[in-house]
């Protein structure tokens, strides 16, 4: 049975699509099978997994209205050797087309148990607000990862997603839960981030991952190759930090 999770955080800009690729494909390295979800339209996980959102035949979109099944649109990404269900700017109109569709918010959710015994590890890749793909990625979830950089804004916009996964545990998935906090692109140098990181653990507990994603450029470089961090440069200390935040997923979920 699949572990299904969201990497979600309504601030844009916080490393969303950068953890859930270089997490799905760190996972893969080490023997899960995992399936990546791309649930935004811009489709930066899908290019991120070297596969050109231009001539995509089928996308997500097909699969959240109803035109096309699973196994039609799960691809293999060429680089990462995980599984995802790729996205293109179709799916922005999935937004609309969705509202008059029935068990709106249950799409995803739906079509993933179609292949909830052919994986280890499911991780969504959020849209950076809480529209109805978000409602879906977190209906369909057991759980939310929560990537945040250390920095004042980010604490305010923490607040409002713990908030908005209450809303949807109370209404709507009964199973969601907050899985951790995962601080990225992290500078030790600068003081604050040292401070709000040390809140963040006093608030939080053990809901925080201790492995820290440091700032790092590598990382940053491996999208305009259409490739994974730990792929593109796996000596790098941005991908030794996602293989260490993988293994010290598959540990947690081992705990629960």
């Amino acid at each position: 049975m699949a572990h299904i999770f969201c990497v979600a955080n309504q601030k844009g800009g916080v490393g969303k699509t950068t953890t859930s690729v270089n997490l799905a494909a760190a996972l893969h390295q080490a023997g899960q099978r995992t399936l990546l979800v791309d649930l935004d339209p811009q489709g930066n996980a899908t290019m991120g997994s070297a596969i050109d959102k231009r001539k995509l035949n089928r996308s997500i979109y097909h699969l959240l209205v109803g035109l096309a099944g699973l196994l039609a649109v799960r691809t293999v990404s060429p680089a990462g050797g995980y599984d995802i269900l790729p996205a293109n700017r179709d799916l922005a109109g999935a937004e609309i087309e969705l509202v008059n569709l029935e068990r709106r918010e249950k799409r995803l959710r739906e079509a993933l148990a179609e292949c909830a015994d052919d994986y280890d590890f499911v991780i969504i890749d959020c849209p950076p607000s809480l529209s109805l793909l978000s409602i879906n990625g977190l209906c369909a979830a057991h759980g939310v990862i929560i990537p945040m950089q250390c920095e004042y804004y980010a604490l305010e916009g923490l607040a409002d997603l713990v908030n908005s996964i209450k809303k949807v545990h109370a209404k709507l998935n009964r199973d969601l839960k907050i899985i951790g906090l995962l601080r990225v692109m992290f500078d030790p140098r600068v003081t604050l981030q040292q401070q709000v990181s040390a809140q963040l653990e006093g608030r939080f507990g053990d809901k925080v991952f201790s492995t820290l994603v440091p700032r790092n450029v590598r990382l940053a470089e491996a999208p305009s190759h259409g490739l994974p961090g730990v792929v593109y440069d796996p000596s790098s200390r941005g991908a030794q930090a996602y293989f260490a935040f993988a293994a010290e997923l598959i540990e947690r979920v081992r705990a629960f």
